[in-house]
């Protein structure tokens, strides 16, 4: 009775569903479903954010503030209470999974949610987690658990699926909406259930057996990246021995229709997926007397990427005769990946705390990004202008943002390290040293067609 009475409700758009972190996964997705009539109660611990989002002004890049004029106070209601959960027929829950500094899972986050589902829900309630980690963790952390703790039973009084999140923050075409959406469930009838709202307002469903596979499948995604994108970066530095551009071998590689997918090398990887997802398949894998040598491999090149970068800074400056200690570094660039305000994990983050150790002095220009926090100090992006690029002993492009004029870079810096590749456009620039490829010349630059 309940499994039809839920049912009905996600089919005439009428639920309530309560959606617990509000970040760069949670928040689109309470929009989402929003939208299509739903009520949603979006839950998060963090007061600053509820009152931005009870404001009517958004932070997470893929949310206009626009459309939560739209929303706020109608059918998205923000809030730092759990006691929500009590009348919510779904809850899904996108909380952090971060690592901890031995890169274990850090399932803390996911253990308070639990914690607060126990404490205030009901009988005939749908449960999803969205937030990435192990295979095994929807029935290890949230199925036996209410189970032992209440007199619910999952399939029978509750309801459980897992359906990882595919979020690309900054990505034109792909939006939470019309990316494909893996899902899973406990039992036959979770999945129907999860099906059945999650269908309610999103284009394309990926049904699988179980929770398990669900949870494997957005690993298996992330591996594929971090192996693939720490082969690219290892060949960098066997290309940069060898006097060869890679960028051009990459370029020239992904001209061949079939059996190749161009990856590119950077100054490490960022975000909170390609970094840690593949540490949660490692760390499971063990339990299992299996070791990943792939993914452990990938993680050492792909984390030693900014380390390789100072290097090569301090050879940049060394041609000059200059030492980092006491140089005026520019960075352009902090977050992880081009036309974002995402800091997690930002490879230039690390490179910036590298180069302050060395003693450079240094400055930022992010035109998504106003300021930092760097310790205890708070860092702001400086203008680009002619005097800040003149005065720069090197100007490091950590990461390409497309509203930079890297024509007016190059014009007026000294000496330009392009990690990204941003300035290839630019043709041949004597001043501009590539990561992985010395000058970046255009070798067709001459020709006429």
């Amino acid at each position: 009775m309940m499994k039809e009475q839920l049912k009905q409700k996600f089919a005439n758009h009428d639920a309530k569903v309560a959606v617990v972190g509000l970040g760069y996964v949670g928040l689109p997705l309470a929009v989402e479903i929003a939208e299509q009539g739903h009520i949603v109660h979006g839950v998060d611990v963090s007061t600053e954010k509820v009152d931005s989002l009870n404001n009517k002004e958004s932070y997470v890049l893929d949310v206009k503030s626009e459309k939560l004029s739209e929303l706020v106070g109608r059918n998205l209601l923000p809030t730092t209470d759990f006691s929500v959960l009590a009348d919510a027929d779904a809850i899904s829950i996108c909380v952090p999974t971060p690592l901890n500094k031995t890169k274990d899972p850090d399932a803390s986050y996911i253990n308070a949610v639990v914690e607060q589902i126990i404490k205030h829900m009901t009988s005939g309630t749908l449960i999803v987690l969205e937030s990435t980690t192990y295979p095994g963790t929807t029935e290890e952390l949230i199925k036996h658990v209410i189970e032992e703790q209440t007199s619910f039973k999952a399939g029978e009084d509750f309801f459980l699926c897992f359906s990882p999140e595919r979020v690309d923050p900054g990505n034109k075409e792909f939006n939470t909406k019309n990316t494909p959406k893996v899902i899973g469930g406990v039992t036959p009838d979770c999945l129907e259930l999860g099906v059945e709202l999650y269908g309610s307002f999103l284009e394309n469903l990926v049904p699988v057996s179980s929770t398990n596979v669900a949870e494997m499948v957005k690993l298996l995604e992330n591996t594929f990246r971090s192996v693939n994108i720490g082969l690219v970066n290892e060949l960098t530095l066997m290309c940069d021995r060898m006097g060869i551009n890679v960028w051009e071998v990459i370029d020239a590689a992904a001209t061949k229709p079939f059996g190749y997918m161009p990856f590119y090398p950077g100054p490490g990887i960022g975000g909170h997926c390609i970094p840690l997802d593949p540490m949660y398949l490692s760390w499971k894998a063990k339990m299992f007397d299996f070791y990943n040598r792939f993914i452990e491999l990938a993680s050492d090149v792909n984390g030693n990427m900014p380390r390789y970068v100072l290097s090569q800074i301090g050879d940049i400056l060394n041609d000059q005769e200059k030492s980092i200690k006491n140089a005026n570094i520019l960075m352009l660039g902090v977050a992880y990946k081009k036309d974002i305000d995402d800091l997690r994990e930002s490879p230039a983050l690390e490179i910036y705390k590298l180069l302050e150790e060395k003693g450079a002095a240094l400055s930022f220009h992010d035109p998504f990004v106003e300021t930092f926090r760097n310790g205890d100090e708070v860092v702001s992006s400086v203008e680009l202008t002619k005097e800040a690029l003149e005065k720069a002993d090197l100007v490091v492009i950590a990461t390409n943002h497309t509203p930079v004029d890297y024509q007016f870079v190059v014009d007026n810096a000294s000496v330009v390290y392009d990690t990204r590749n941003a300035t290839k456009h630019l043709g041949e620039s004597k001043n501009t040293i590539l990561l992985g490829g010395e000058q970046n010349e255009n070798p067709l630059a001459h020709l006429n067609y």
